[in-house]
C-alpha cells in the first residue's frame, strides 16, 4: 500500500488538474432535469481518463521546461 503522504501527493496533483482535464474534455454538462445513461457515463469517463493523462503530460513537460518551443 502507498504512503500516506505520496497519496495525499497524488491527490492534490490530482484536484490541481482538474480544470485543465475538464477543459481539454471538452464535455457539456447535461440539461436540467436530464441524466446520462449508464453508456453515456461510461463514455465521459473514458474521454476524462485520457483528458486527465494529457494535462499531467502537459503539466509535467511544463516543469521540465517543454520542447523548447
Amino acid at each position: 500500500m502507498s504512503d500516506p503522504s505520496d497519496q495525499q501527493r497524488r491527490y492534490k496533483e490530482f484536484l490541481d488538474l482538474m480544470p485543465l482535464t475538464l477543459a481539454l474534455a471538452g464535455l457539456p454538462p447535461s440539461e436540467v432535469g436530464r441524466y446520462f445513461s449508464a453508456e453515456q457515463i461510461e463514455s465521459r469517463v473514458f474521454t476524462l481518463k485520457h483528458a486527465y493523462k494529457a494535462a499531467r503530460l502537459l503539466a509535467r513537460e511544463s516543469v521540465k521546461g517543454g520542447s523548447g518551443e
